[in-house]
């Protein structure tokens, strides 16, 4: 007489294959919120066209999503992540060291971090120092020789010419892309302004509550910012773009948030947004190459393709068919290519 163990370990065997052929045919994307609007309907159209079921699209925030994705490989990691600025060294090198040994990047196109407020606001243009002295965990004295606790309060505090209204920042968590790309272009710049800290680029962000997290749900801080008129914010322009009934963008450095002055790098805060993809998973997960091909094509992420109209900055011309021949070779990124920030050994 066989034993009850003896039973069971068919049924529990064809359960783990039936698990295992199940896991791989939807494929998962995490990351960027600032990314996200883009996958996602890219995903969206994926699923409607190819017969194939539309990728589980996450939003993480890029560190968190390259923490995701250097886990491992598998089916329990993601196939894709997102993310608002290009991949470190020390995470493509977390990736090496769990077995994700060949990655596919692509260049998205390109995005702006808006500074924006309720629409109902009298227009407002701050400079990069004006935004960095709001909110730093220490400023320079009034003397400039030394370095004090952050003592302002309102606008007008920094400069009479500014609002008599408080200083409130909604803006991305440490894990955020977007965060990086604030703390690198406006905190650690405009530090370089002021003598005090030596040429030392500083960004550290104040902790009295001036400085509110606002999630890695961009939506989130556009509502409170349609609700509190004190409040500024800070996220990926498409989400200005889509909101310009609630919120309209602040200018920096007297340059307006558009597409325009993003694409031509005279705003100041312009970046370039990326895509990730394990070619590990190649032949485990359905549907990956068909996916990052749907992704790169004129329809998607070209000059006139449907991303822009929801707020994506499109690559030129010449730079998007670079990318597009990248992907389909699906070249891999190299060391070298990781420390200069790119994705193709062009561009």
């Amino acid at each position: 007489m066989l034993s009850t163990k003896t039973l069971l370990l068919p049924f529990i065997s064809v359960a783990a294959i039936a698990s295992s052929a199940n896991a791989n045919d939807q494929i998962k994307i995490v990351g960027s919120s600032t990314v996200y609007p883009f996958t996602s309907y890219v995903a969206e159209e994926f699923g409607a066209t190819t017969g194939n079921k539309t990728p589980v699209v996450e939003s993480t925030g890029t560190g968190g999503g390259m923490k995701l994705f250097c886990a491992g490989v598998g089916s329990n990691t993601p196939d894709f992540t997102n993310a608002s600025r290009p991949m470190k060294v020390a995470e493509f090198e977390i990736c090496q060291e769990n077995g994700v040994k060949n990655i596919v990047g692509m260049k998205v196109g390109y995005d702006g971090v808006a500074i924006a407020q309720n629409k109902d606001n009298e227009a407002l243009d701050l400079t990069l120092e004006q935004l960095f002295l709001a909110l730093a965990q220490e400023v320079p004295s009034k003397d400039g020789k030394s370095l004090v606790a952050n003592p302002y309060k309102k606008w007008s505090d920094i400069d009479n010419t500014l609002p008599n209204r408080e200083i409130k920042m909604i803006g991305a968590p440490s894990t955020s892309g977007t965060r990086d790309s604030f703390d690198e272009m406006v905190m650690e710049h405009a530090s370089k302004s002021f003598p005090v800290y030596n040429g030392e680029p500083y960004k550290k962000i104040r902790t009295d509550g001036v400085y509110i997290p606002g999630g890695e749900n961009d939506n989130l801080i556009v509502q409170k910012l349609a609700q509190d008129k004190d409040a500024m914010g800070y996220f990926g322009y498409s989400f200005l773009e889509e909101n310009r009934d609630k919120i309209k963008g602040v200018t920096l450095n007297g340059v307006e948030p558009n597409a325009k002055n993003i694409s031509s790098g005279e705003y100041p805060i312009a970046r370039s947004i990326f895509i990730y993809m394990k070619k590990d998973h190649m032949g485990k997960t359905k549907g990956l190459e068909e996916f990052i091909k749907l992704y790169s094509s004129e329809a998607m992420t070209g000059e006139n393709g449907v991303l822009k109209t929801i707020g994506l900055i499109p690559m030129p011309s010449d730079e998007h068919k670079l990318t597009q021949e990248t992907i389909k070779s699906l070249a891999v990124i190299t060391p070298e290519m990781v420390k200069a920030g790119l994705t193709n050994p062009a561009k």
